[in-house]
């Protein structure tokens, strides 16, 4: 693994996302219990490594990260900002009592906020849409991605209370 190709615009925008988005988490974080505030983070950064690692540049190759299709320091920044993605998903689950009748509309929230920080990494070069592949594509594979996520939320609520009560 190298450092990088070139620190540039993708690097600098990684690391700007990067430090916004773990502000934001270690905002709401003491509101979650200690073991669903890491599971929460795992969760994000395991999913985005699975999908990046078989529809980006892994065994479809529908996109390229960064400035190459070699892996560098950079990439492990952009697995990085997956996490909190994952944390935030548990938390706004709980905190909006997402339930049979809402699920829908939050699982097709989450779907298009996904497609959006998809927009945003083409927009700032930290992805390349490459094969054919278009940004619409994304949209079933986060419905089904943000659904599954639901459904583990379920079965994790029947063992663990998500948010501390004070």
């Amino acid at each position: 693994m190298r450092m990088w190709e070139s620190f540039d615009k993708n690097e600098i925008s990684l690391l700007i996302i990067l430090v916004v988005a773990y502000m934001a988490y270690f905002l709401f974080h003491r509101r979650v219990n200690p073991q669903i505030r890491k599971l929460g983070l795992l969760w994000g950064i395991t999913i985005g490594i699975l999908f990046d690692f078989t529809i980006g540049g892994g065994l479809l190759d529908y996109y390229r990260i960064n400035d190459s299709n070699h892996y560098e320091v950079a990439d492990v920044f952009y697995y990085l900002d997956f996490g909190p993605f994952g944390f935030f998903f548990f938390y706004f689950y709980e905190t909006f009592h997402i339930h049979k009748k809402t699920f829908i509309y939050y699982t097709v929230a989450w779907a298009i906020i996904g497609v959006a920080a998809q927009w945003l990494f083409t927009w700032l070069d930290i992805i390349t849409l490459q094969k054919g592949y278009h940004l619409a594509y994304s949209f079933p594979i986060f419905l089904v991605v943000q659904t599954a996520t639901g459904a583990f939320i379920e079965q994790v609520k029947k063992r663990e209370q998500i948010l501390v009560r004070s």
